[in-house]
């Protein structure tokens, strides 16, 4: 198995994008102006067991996908994209699977998600499939709100939910 990474533009500035053999195995927000640096790979080195190669080029298909749905484009990034979920399992993997059948737009509180997932009561694990998740936006897990509504986080970066959903809301 092959691994290789580009990086794809977003608002909140440039994304890695990891892909295998089989699809796209992460896709991650960096937390630094500059998503070179060495450390941003170093998580999902570990997580491989394989150091992906660089590939200019592999996210473009991802990137227009990206400038359309932040253009407003209802895209379901699943529908045009192989996931490879190698990097997460269990009930956290049932969980972003049932995350990825929420429409544009609509939220679903974490007990709601726990319910269609098959797991009654399993609110705070969704919330940890969430987090885990390895496909930021592409998995759209800023469409899991608190039962009152309200945001909640997305990572550490609740602003960025708050644009997802706004986004989303037209």
């Amino acid at each position: 198995m092959t691994f290789r990474y580009d990086f794809a533009p977003t608002p909140f500035g440039d994304a890695l994008a990891v892909f295998s053999d089989e699809g796209i195995v992460r896709f991650d927000l960096s937390e630094s102006e500059d998503p070179s640096v060495p450390w941003l790979l170093e998580g999902v080195t570990r997580q491989l067991d394989a150091t992906p190669e660089p590939d200019p080029g592999a996210a473009d298909e991802l990137a227009h996908l990206l400038a359309d749905y932040f253009d407003g484009e209802p895209v379901r990034f699943h529908q045009h994209l192989r996931l490879d979920w190698r990097l997460i399992e269990g009930f956290p993997l049932t969980a972003l699977q049932t995350i990825c059948t929420i429409e544009w737009g609509e939220t679903m509180s974490y007990g709601e998600v726990a319910v269609l997932a098959g797991h009654p009561g399993a609110a705070r694990a969704v919330g940890t499939a969430c987090r885990l998740t390895p496909f930021s936006i592409i998995v759209p897990v800023h469409r899991v709100v608190r039962s009152d509504g309200s945001v909640g986080q997305y990572g550490a970066h609740p602003e960025r939910k708050r644009f997802l959903l706004d986004l989303e809301a037209g």
